[in-house]
């Protein structure tokens, strides 16, 4: 038995505050310690049925998705400040996380890119306050607007990933931690070339009618004691 683990990286770090309380989301140092122990846990699962001796002996290579941080200069919507995006905190965070995750073995870092398709986003409620006369146009504050930044060609990574390693014979298990539907026809193919597909929404729960598409869901971590994540059919 082979495993593959995909990582969807920005699913991953917005659930992780949820699902680990106990790591710290803004060092790269915790957050790349806190992958390695859900690789292991999900590799430990797998070795309850293979009884490998050493759980590693299961895992193919792991694979983290992201895209590279936006590193341009702009300037603020409304004080018209300079911003240097490349040292933002969130800039800095991920390329040292990139790095961390690199130097683990048989890890790979897929990265996509980050594009500006709009300058600058009013944020929902600052929207919600001019049109119930709250605020006017004059009281927006640079606060109120987010950079108009989207993802590109991540999905498309983890995608062409899962059908290679299905179609090349590489893994017969593929592990993805991501949270939406956009992955089933990816799972399609791989249960079609005989691949066991088992994602990990990290306790956020799925369509129903994705079962249908899986094996089964499984979580490399201990379910969140709050009260309403509810414990979802098919997981361990």
């Amino acid at each position: 038995m082979k495993a593959a683990i995909l990582t969807d990286g920005g699913y991953f770090l917005k659930r992780l505050p949820t699902v680990r309380k106990d790591i710290d989301v803004q060092d790269p140092q915790q957050v790349d310690r806190a992958i390695g122990q859900l690789v292991h846990s999900h590799l430990e699962q797998l070795n309850k049925v293979a009884c490998a001796g050493n759980p590693y002996a299961l895992l193919y290579r792991c694979f983290y998705y992201d895209a590279r941080p936006w590193t341009k200069r702009g300037h603020l919507p409304v004080s018209k400040r300079s911003i240097d995006y490349a040292k933002s905190g969130q800039a800095q965070f991920r390329l040292a996380l990139f790095d961390h995750l690199r130097r683990r073995p048989a890890f790979v870092v897929r990265l996509g890119e980050v594009r500006r398709e709009r300058a600058w986003i009013l944020r929902e409620d600052a929207q919600g306050d001019l049109l119930a006369g709250r605020r006017s146009a004059i009281e927006l504050t640079d606060a109120d607007f987010a950079p108009g930044f989207r993802q590109k060609a991540v999905d498309m990574r983890i995608g062409i990933d899962t059908a290679s390693i299905a179609l090349k014979k590489q893994a017969d298990t593929i592990i993805l931690v991501a949270g939406d539907v956009d992955f089933v026809p990816a799972a399609k193919l791989a249960r079609r070339e005989g691949v066991r597909f088992i994602p990990d929404p990290l306790w956020r729960s799925v369509e129903p009618g994705l079962f249908e598409h899986i094996d089964m869901l499984r979580s490399g971590f201990g379910r969140p004691k709050a009260s309403h994540v509810g414990q979802q059919e098919g997981q361990t």
